[in-house]
């Protein structure tokens, strides 16, 4: 039984793991915005200076099929300083700025921008862009552009560190859990934000008896991570170095139940019926999971 479901598991997370020309592609995306911002507000031809992956991408723990690549691109002081002598909503026209900037270049493209993000599509990805200004703290103002415009402090360089502290700790199973469940989040529609995943993930497994085991253990993992989600129904998350607080509310409930009692009969029939196991795994994750090992 063992060896099965650590078959199984680790064919799941090859299927879902992204390709190296799904990689080459984002970093390609990043790459052509990226460019023409710092020719634009920097005076540099760089393709990667003042910038940086943020989200999945930063924090590897990007799934396939492939979702978008967010990126955080640095602004002068001056530009700030620019806009403050306007009126109005600052943080709105700010944004706008950067989306006819991108237009210029990118005209075959719909560019959004709504804040904190400027959305860019291109065919394999669209580029989630947020520009930041950085502080001295090391977090970043973000523009907000709802009740009137207002800058938000943001810390995504905690973010990353407590992903990789937790996963260093587990022995890589904080990445591998993280990107499961983003499965799960994604095939069965939960209405749950990618960045709580991440936080509830690694205060579970900050308790879990078995954090730091093998893959043998993650049908349990898969299990115990639902059933201790179910737990967190309407109560509040913090993001890392802001502490912002965020009510994780319950819309997302009766999907995580559904796929705790899912994983429970997957559990039991691994030993005896590992093909039922595998159709009820598939029923949580799709076929990206093979229903046979």
């Amino acid at each position: 039984m063992a060896s099965a479901v650590s078959k199984r598991f680790t064919a799941f997370l090859e299927n879902i793991t992204l390709t190296p020309k799904q990689l080459a592609s984002g970093k390609d995306s990043r790459e052509r915005v990226v460019r023409v911002l710092n020719g634009r507000y920097w005076e540099s031809q760089s393709k990667t200076q003042h910038s940086k992956f943020i989200g999945s991408w930063g924090k590897y723990t990007r799934v396939r099929p492939p979702r978008d690549v967010d990126v955080l691109f640095k602004l002068p002081h001056s530009v700030y300083h620019r806009f403050e002598r306007r009126t109005g909503n600052r943080q709105s026209q700010l944004l706008q700025e950067v989306k006819r900037v991108l237009a210029a270049t990118f005209t075959t493209t719909s560019i959004k921008g709504d804040g904190p993000v400027v959305n860019v599509p291109f065919t394999s990805y669209n580029v989630e862009l947020i520009p930041v200004f950085s502080l001295s703290s090391g977090q970043y103002w973000i523009c907000m552009t709802d009740r009137g415009g207002y800058y938000k402090s943001a810390d995504y360089d905690a973010e990353s560190k407590l992903v990789q502290a937790s996963n260093d700790d587990t022995k890589n199973n904080t990445r591998q859990l993280i990107r499961m469940i983003k499965r799960w989040q994604a095939y069965c529609s939960v209405p749950i934000k990618s960045f709580w995943i991440e936080l509830v993930a690694i205060d579970f497994l900050n308790g879990w008896a078995h954090s730091d085991k093998s893959s043998v253990y993650y049908d349990w993992m898969v299990r115990d991570f639902l059933k201790h989600l179910e737990g967190k129904a309407d109560s509040t998350v913090y993001a890392p170095g802001t502490y912002e607080a965020m009510d994780l509310g319950d819309a997302w409930l009766s999907k995580a139940r559904m796929a705790r009692r899912r994983a429970e009969k997957a559990c039991d029939n691994e030993a005896k019926y590992p093909i039922a196991a595998g159709e009820e795994w598939q029923k949580i994750f799709g076929t990206d999971i093979p229903k046979s090992v």
